[in-house]
């Protein structure tokens, strides 16, 4: 790597692109080399300038910015692909990541977090905004922990484990929750149904250990 990294910036919003140059200039390590309107047109010019850095939206006319990422990724292994987009959604942040991309940031970051996550990734470290590592990791937790007998249970099923393991009867959950008798019912018998339960002992002990009652 020169001693200036040579940038690349792939945004369709004119607007935007000029507003990242303003905040790239006053970085003497940083050379903007040119600037793409699509996803294609950024795989060409990766080509024709070789940069060090490429800075690119996800959602963009032609080719969006995973599809060109990965595309970029089969003839050069070295760029690094910063994804710079207002999208926060999980799919396509790993889209980016499994396409190769360094790094994911979101728009409206300060102009100080896209220089730090700009740093990171020149140095050949990941970066991703902590809203987006937010939202990993909780869908990283989802995925990987085995669905228990009580993530099974609706919000309603479980508003009436715990009033039944309180001791409210039928009639009084009822009125508690402005329900049905019927329909509180239905939900004792679908609640008992999928945490595999009995009787009314085998459903408090049962909430005692998920600590929905204190004994």
């Amino acid at each position: 790597m020169s001693s200036k990294t040579r940038t690349l910036i792939c945004d369709d919003h004119t607007l935007f692109v000029e507003g990242i140059k303003a905040i790239l200039r006053n970085e003497q390590y940083l050379e903007v080399v040119g600037e793409a309107r699509d996803g294609r047109q950024a795989v060409d010019l990766v080509k024709e300038l070789q940069p060090d850095l490429l800075l690119m939206d996800v959602s963009m006319p032609d080719m969006n910015g995973p599809d060109a990422t990965r595309r970029i990724r089969e003839f050069d292994e070295d760029v690094k692909i910063l994804i710079l987009t207002m999208h926060e959604e999980e799919d396509l942040v790993a889209q980016s990541l499994e396409a190769g991309a360094s790094g994911y940031i979101i728009k409206d970051a300060p102009a100080s977090q896209l220089l730090y996550a700009i740093d990171a990734v020149r140095k050949g470290e990941k970066y991703l905004s902590p809203t987006v590592l937010k939202k990993v990791v909780a869908g990283y937790v989802r995925s990987s922990r085995p669905q228990t007998s009580y993530d099974r249970l609706s919000t309603r099923e479980r508003e009436v484990l715990k009033l039944l393991a309180e001791g409210l009867s039928v009639k009084e959950i009822a009125s508690r929750l402005g329900i049905s008798v019927k329909t509180v019912d239905v939900h004792k018998y679908n609640l008992m149904k999928k945490i595999d339960v009995h009787d009314r002992a085998e459903l408090i002990k049962y909430a005692i250990k998920k600590k929905l009652i204190e004994v």
